[in-house]
């Protein structure tokens, strides 16, 4: 059991104050986007002695001997605080398949790894899962298609967007969504008076109730920050989600999505890999957007925690990358053992506090404070009165 200190992401889009109060740090003038606990090569944690990427190569026995085999000594996972004031830019992320070849392709054509040109930082999928600490709102998934054209005509928008979004009636399934979405992004000066009509017409329903009052509100919030921005019209073909403290949403590879506001503790597999799909000033990379987007349409299931036993909820998800899961412990439940045995572990304290302890050594974990467990360290108790976030391999 070690302390982990992790990195700070100072992103235009971060709130000043959510991630600092969780840390117990004084806030200051920089906004700050996220806080990473990992091994990623760009930002790696800090353990006693160097960084986490050094600790993982001092032995084999650290990760464990499956992971180990899976990963090839890599830690698979990143967990980050996430803490958003504004929305991020419209994104997806790759499979396992498309990340290998996308990087092996920018590779060979000579891109380099800081290129703004370049697309694929890694070779590594990037499935993610987003646990909220307050109320969240992201979009995610692409709503039925017709529901989004009758929510533009609601708008009083349908004529003046025909040349637009005629084809979400017009054809059927993912072909029309994808002819959509292009579209709105290729949009030159000539027609970004339809965004503007758009958000002008947003004004008129900000306040109704219902679905519609929600669609104006979001093309509004977008326009706030993005002002005139095609992409405000593609976020605007995707579905919006509101996560209660708790809750979480599942972000596989092809999902479109775009978190909007909120702070949460996000874990996901150990890639650095965006393609961006608007409301961003950086590469869109239209052709690796059709080949990586799924532009069916589907509403995301909001994911509530299953509880395994006392003081332990886990999050399920499909990766062989991560686990997540939160520890709830109080004199109710004791000492409770933490999860995933067999492989390397990190745990966050977002409330109250607590200790781990192996039969050997102690180590507190107040609020703020984070610690690695190599896979060798199989039974740590933590006991206390705190809620603790966790993560591990999904081999173990």
């Amino acid at each position: 059991m070690q302390p982990l200190s992790g990195t700070v992401q100072r992103y235009a889009w971060g709130t000043h104050d959510a991630i600092p109060a969780i840390l117990g740090r004084p806030a200051d003038d920089a906004p700050i986007a996220e806080y990473w606990l990992g091994a990623h090569t760009s930002s790696p944690s800090l353990v006693e002695g160097g960084t986490l990427v050094e600790h993982i190569a001092s032995g084999p026995r650290v990760l464990g001997k499956r992971t180990r085999e899976a990963f090839g000594g890599q830690l698979p996972y990143l967990m980050k605080l996430l803490s958003a004031r504004h929305a991020l830019s419209i994104q997806a992320h790759p499979s396992r398949e498309q990340a290998i070849d996308g990087f092996s392709r920018e590779t060979r054509a000579g891109i380099p790894l800081d290129s703004p040109e370049r697309t694929y930082k890694d070779s590594w999928p990037k499935p993610e899962i987003l646990i909220a600490l307050d109320e969240f709102h992201s979009l995610a998934g692409f709503r039925d298609p017709h529901e989004t054209a009758a929510l533009f005509a609601a708008l009083g928008v349908a004529e003046q967007l025909e040349s637009v979004i005629g084809p979400l009636t017009e054809r059927k399934g993912a072909p029309a969504m994808a002819e959509v979405f292009l579209d709105v992004l290729s949009l030159g000066e000539d027609r970004l008076h339809l965004v503007n009509e758009t958000v002008a017409a947003a004004m008129h329903h900000r306040d109704d109730d219902g679905e519609v009052g929600e669609f104006a509100r979001t093309a509004l919030e977008l326009d706030a920050v993005f002002p005139a921005d095609p992409g405000i019209l593609a976020a605007l073909l995707m579905n919006r989600l509101l996560l209660q403290p708790g809750e979480a949403l599942f972000v596989p590879a092809g999902m479109m999505h775009a978190h909007l506001r909120g702070t949460g503790v996000e874990i996901m597999a150990n890639s650095d890999n965006v393609i961006r799909g608007g409301l961003t000033n950086k590469h869109i990379d239209v052709s690796e957007l059709v080949a990586v987007v799924d532009f069916n349409p589907w509403l995301p299931e909001v994911l509530l925690p299953r509880r395994t036993r006392p003081g332990v909820f886990k999050y399920e998800t499909p990766c062989s990358e991560f686990e997540a899961w939160r520890m709830s412990i109080d004199d109710t439940t004791g000492p409770v053992r933490v999860p995933g045995r067999g492989s390397a572990r990190i745990l966050l304290t977002t409330e109250g506090n607590c200790q781990l302890d192996d039969g050997h050594t102690r180590l507190a974990l107040p609020q703020g404070r984070a610690a690695f467990l190599s896979a060798e360290e199989r039974d740590v108790y933590v006991s206390g009165s705190a809620e603790v976030y966790g993560t591990s391999s999904g081999i173990r």
